[in-house]
């Protein structure tokens, strides 16, 4: 684990330290529509977790999206650049899997970025064999 580094379970969060994560992340389209959906987004995730350097800046987020009773999904899990390869994705999906654990959630799944599975595999994910990731709508 890295120095430091505290992990956290929030209902709120500064809205330009999110929006800063989804933009290292690649995943942000600016607009004040998504910058309104950010507060819902993180009341309404099962377990919205941040990394932050002591009582500092945010650094790292992840959330799981579940109903609480069934299935669960990891998503949103982003470091900031400078923070990576320091332990710190590893330990919010550990955390984020955990959570699930004691809520007697035991499907949980999460979509991997090519070229990342064996980063999954070695925290307990397996590849989903004959399953495809779908997503509704056109392609960009």
């Amino acid at each position: 684990m890295a120095p430091g580094v505290e992990y956290q379970v929030v209902t709120t969060a500064p809205i330009e330290a999110i929006v800063a994560l989804y933009q290292a992340g690649g995943w942000w389209q600016e607009s004040q529509e998504n910058r309104n959906r950010i507060e819902a987004m993180i009341r309404g995730s099962f377990c919205f977790m941040i990394a932050r350097l002591g009582e500092g800046n945010i650094i790292a987020m992840g959330r799981v999206v579940s109903d609480g009773a069934s299935d669960a999904y990891i998503q949103d899990v982003v470091v900031l650049p400078s923070y990576r390869r320091q332990g710190i994705g590893r330990e919010l999906i550990q955390r984020l899997t955990l959570h699930c654990l004691k809520h007697k959630i035991g499907w949980i799944g999460l979509v991997a970025e090519p070229g990342t599975a064996h980063f999954y595999e070695q925290l307990g994910y397996r590849i989903l064999e004959g399953y495809q990731a779908m997503l509704y709508g056109k392609g960009d």
